[in-house]
């Protein structure tokens, strides 16, 4: 017999062969009969004072269970040139390669930056000495912003059968399987290198061409459309289509695409710091008397308020068990962002915790690109140079009075004490403090002299759209551009921006009348 059972467990009666003794109690049968037990699903409530466990298992009893294999088709060369070119070689851009090489279709990948192996020095010298490389750091290079800042799948995408293909991808490239049926899946930054070049080995194995230190510097157009780019050595490429798939921290891309045509639109987006308390704190607010269970690991958390008047606060990009990281890629500019190894270990965890900023106060999109950058700018100076982060207990942060000293900081260049009401704006600082008051009421000290604010969190969404037709997905003013992913402003993290390219990747393939069967399907 095989079937499928819902169980609802303690965190004892779940963690290591505990939870197949409650597979056969729930059946009825004696545990030596159940010969097979799979989780399908698995997510962790721990709101109301209880912890529990929730599961979807496969079993099988008195025969064996067999977990279907993953279904990667076999690779084929495509022949001649590319068709399509491709801008960032983030899950936005290699996803979209991936399922354009599946319809036939070749592309070619131009990135900025290096390979993944190439990165790992230029975020070595930022963490050690304070050294930034522009075109090669957190946000730069092979996989994107999400390679070196934790690689956390979570979406708000309720269609889990378009993100079934793509967490398959993954696993086929060494993602740990558990990524298939956690409720919150998690590769982990130690993890993430492999797989993507794992991922590149893949689009290899089709003739997809990933070109590394390849910066685009134009357009090429006849009439209005695009027939190519030209790169800033000179050389000129050629293509059918070209996908716009960069992240949102290149504003000489904004900068290009406005000089170019494109129409570009202030969009709403968040503004704040990143929150770090001790892990062992989480733990004990989340879990209890089960605080450090192997079968729950380090606990998260996500904490959001709207006020009467709109303004909302939240918790962005949770990282248990992370680190805060120096994710600028503009020199003489702070931003900072979290991730986590696959394991979880540090002794800390931080947190996003930023500000809605309405659009609405920019009379363009690339005023509100300088409203960010100069923040950015002025939190550089804040922290005294070589990246180190101006910094404040959150106690004294809810005063307003600067700190004297600070707890230690997994913030690698070094934390410098400040006041950040004097670097953040009133409409950011005040929300942000009224807000840490309500949630300190509900979960008592969260706000701590052992819990620092650590300034800015300025990424967490672009502050730009680049227009798109919902219908085509071009650029209504330069046909043959399909933008896409974070930086053109319709994705926020790494499954999103996967799923934005495929959406691209398909309007390419209607354009070229090859649309062929699509894996997903995205909306605008």
């Amino acid at each position: 017999m095989r079937k499928v059972i819902e169980l609802s467990l303690s965190p004892d009666d779940a963690a290591g062969d505990a939870l197949k003794q409650s597979a056969a109690r729930a059946l009825g049968i004696e545990q030596n009969r159940l010969t097979g037990c799979s989780i399908q699903k698995r997510s962790i409530d721990a709101r109301h004072g209880k912890v529990t466990l929730h599961f979807e298992l496969r079993v099988a009893v008195d025969e064996p269970l067999e977990d279907p294999p993953l279904k990667m088709p076999d690779p084929r060369v495509i022949p001649g040139d590319p068709q399509v070119i491709i801008v960032g070689a983030g899950p936005a851009g290699l996803y979209a390669a991936w399922i354009l090489a599946l319809s036939g279709i070749k592309s070619v990948i131009l990135e900025r930056g290096p390979d993944v192996r190439g990165r790992r020095h230029a975020v070595a010298l930022l963490n050690r000495e304070g050294l930034l490389d522009p075109e090669s750091n957190y946000c730069f290079g092979e996989g994107g912003a999400g390679t070196f800042s934790d690689g956390k799948l979570y979406t708000r995408s309720n269609k889990r059968g378009e993100i079934a293909p793509f967490f398959e991808l993954l696993v086929a490239c060494g993602a740990d399987p558990s990524i298939l049926f956690d409720a919150r899946p998690h590769l982990g930054t130690d993890r993430l290198p492999q797989i993507i070049g794992n991922w590149r080995s893949r689009l290899a194995d089709y003739g997809v061409q990933v070109r590394f230190s390849c910066k685009v510097a134009d357009f090429m157009k006849s009439g209005d459309r695009v027939t190519g780019v030209r790169l800033e050595d000179g050389e000129k490429i050629a293509g059918k289509a070209v996908i716009l798939a960069t992240g949102h921290s290149a504003p000489d891309v904004y900068q290009l695409l406005q000089a170019s045509g494109a129409i570009l639109q202030a969009k709403p987006f968040a503004f704040g710091v990143r929150l770090e308390h001790p892990q062992a704190f989480i733990d004990q607010m989340q879990y209890g008397k089960y605080a450090g269970h192997p079968a729950l690991g380090a606990a998260s958390y996500s904490i959001k308020h709207t006020f009467d008047d709109g303004v909302g606060v939240f918790s962005f990009c949770m990282c248990p068990g992370g680190t805060i990281v120096p994710s600028t890629s503009g020199e003489g500019q702070l931003v900072v962002n979290g991730m986590s190894a696959a394991r979880r270990g540090s002794p800390y965890a931080n947190s996003g915790f930023v500000v809605t900023v309405s659009n609405e106060g920019f009379s363009d999109a690339m005023s509100a690109l300088v409203w960010q950058q100069k923040l950015e700018q002025k939190a550089y100076k804040f922290g005294g140079g070589a990246y180190k982060a101006p910094a404040q207990r959150l106690t004294d942060f809810c005063r307003g009075k600067a700190s004297g000293s600070l707890p230690r900081c997994s913030y690698p260049p070094g934390v410098t004490p400040s006041n950040l009401q004097s670097l953040l704006p009133k409409s950011i600082y005040k929300p942000m403090v009224q807000a840490l008051k309500i949630f300190d009421a509900r979960m008592k000290g969260f706000v701590s002299d052992d819990a620092i604010a650590v300034g800015v969190e300025s990424r967490s969404s672009s502050p730009v759209r680049v227009l798109r037709d919902s219908e085509t997905g071009e650029s209504p003013s330069l046909k043959g551009l399909f933008p896409c992913g974070e930086g053109s402003g319709y994705a926020g993290g790494i499954t999103s921006a996967a799923l934005d390219g495929a959406f691209a990747a398909k309007k390419v393939l209607i354009a070229l009348g090859c649309a062929g069967d699509s894996l997903v399907e995205s909306g605008n």
